[in-house]
């Protein structure tokens, strides 16, 4: 073997597996590994011999569990502390056994037949429900809800008996909350990924080679990632041609990020290369852009959409108002105001410069005067963005004005206009203290200011 040894992972495998879990199994999978590693059950007893047990078994009896076990195992009479007894009483077998049967290779054994603990045999066997449910009182639940506010502290006043432990009120508040955090999370690690992905492509030279091992490593995390970079590459793409013309550099990466699709793509570049004529590629990489950004809105919106609302409409709506279509865009906009009017979270529309070809010349304007100010606003988030609430608005004012709606209908919109501004503003001991959000405040302001000039409310 030489200097090293090798092993086979199927870590890319277990993750797909894990994901499917339902939540119940994510969370009987949880308390098992913290009451091993609690208990110390992954060493032996004295730490005089070797670790017999690892969190790959727990992982391994696990997904053994998940394929074998019906689905009413699980769910039906739903008791976690009843799931969790039952198997580390398997696992208590398999180290009898001493077989643990590797979940992806036959044949292959992970319990070493040299080691044997009788100690921690005979503690994994004797594990019953009422020694689990007082376990967990004292080494789980407990340690959990120091982390929830305090009206979550009154659910658990007493639960000194396995009877009042599993009265599901405490313990499903506990799982819904753990759940609601969880997801949060990882949509917070969306939206970070959201700011990275455009500063990466607009700071950095992108070749052929570099798009397609970033599309190929973004696609295994999340195909909502594959697709938001491919929009944002499009959109740099067409940003690049339309200041600096064609190249077959520009070309090579449209047809990386492109695939299958390129051929039409090809079409409209030879017409424009003839022709001298750069628009319709760059209409046609921007429509192509915007498609791939309202698939990724839905996508996100379907996984995330217990804990930040979506409107998955807002890049369409903007794009219907590029192309004059207002009617349309007042549609989408005015039901997306509606949506997110009382929302909590929601995405941003960045400002960095692959979006701003999808805006207007007036909000360009606003965008570029800040910048003038102080251009280190450029790629800072906190900045360079607006929210979908202050977009959706934006639009709608706009296409109302165009559309010359009634001075009823604008008054409206000046409602909303202060909902939106209350939201950056915050009265404190009568002064008030802005939040950072420069760009939905001069937009907000921009629009208010539209509409009292025209309905001559302005003083």
């Amino acid at each position: 073997m030489g200097e090293f040894q090798w092993r086979l992972s199927f870590s890319r495998a277990e993750i797909v597996l894990i994901n499917s879990w339902v939540p119940v199994q994510q969370i009987a999978y949880h308390i098992l590994r913290v009451y091993m590693k609690t208990e110390r059950l992954t060493e032996s007893v004295d730490n005089s011999e070797p670790a017999i047990m690892s969190n790959y078994h727990i992982k391994t009896l696990m997904l053994w569990a998940c394929e074998l076990k019906p689905r009413s195992w699980w769910t039906e009479n739903l008791n976690l502390v009843r799931i969790c007894a039952e198997l580390l009483n398997t696992l208590s077998v398999w180290l009898n056994d001493t077989r643990c049967p590797h979940y992806f290779l036959n044949n292959c054994n992970l319990l070493d037949t040299s080691l044997s603990n009788a100690a921690i045999r005979n503690k994994l066997m004797s594990i019953d429900e009422r020694y689990l449910s007082t376990w967990l009182i004292n080494n789980y639940i407990g340690r959990c809800i120091q982390f929830w506010p305090d009206n979550v502290f009154g659910l658990f006043d007493d639960v000194s008996t396995t009877i009042k432990l599993q009265n599901l009120k405490a313990v499903s508040e506990i799982v819904r909350r753990k759940l609601y955090t969880s997801l949060l999370e990882m949509w917070q690690a969306v939206d970070l990924a959201e700011i990275d992905i455009p500063i990466e492509v607009s700071l950095h030279s992108l070749t052929a080679h570099s798009c397609a091992y970033l599309m190929n490593e973004l696609s295994k995390i999340g195909k909502c990632f594959s697709l938001y970079f491919s929009a944002v590459v499009q959109l740099h793409v067409a940003r690049k041609v339309s200041r600096n013309g064609f190249s077959d550099k520009l070309m090579d990466i449209l047809s990386t990020v492109r695939g299958r699709n390129f051929s039409q793509c090809f079409s409209v570049f030879a017409r424009c290369k003839t022709e001298q004529n750069t628009s319709d590629l760059v209409e046609l990489l921007q429509k192509s852009a915007v498609e791939h950004l309202t698939t990724y809105r839905q996508l996100t919106a379907r996984q995330f959409g217990s804990v930040v609302t979506i409107v998955t409409t807002d890049f369409e709506a903007l794009y219907a108002y590029k192309r004059g279509d207002y009617e349309r865009c007042l549609q989408l906009s005015t039901q997306n105001v509606h949506t997110v009017l009382y929302a909590r979270c929601m995405p941003d529309v960045l400002m960095y410069p692959e979006f701003v070809q999808l805006l207007d010349d007036d909000i360009v304007s606003v965008t570029a005067l800040m910048l003038m100010v102080n251009p280190k606003y450029r790629l800072d988030r906190n900045h360079s963005s607006i929210c979908q609430w202050t977009l959706s608005l934006y639009l709608m004012t706009q296409c109302q004005l165009k559309l010359h709606h009634s001075v009823m209908s604008l008054a409206q919109t000046l409602d909303y206009i202060k909902v939106a501004k209350e939201r950056i503003y915050r009265e404190d001991t009568m002064e008030r203290i802005y939040r950072k959000d420069t760009m939905d405040y001069l937009t907000l302001k921009f629009i208010e200011r539209k509409v009292n000039l025209s309905t001559g409310c302005i003083h």
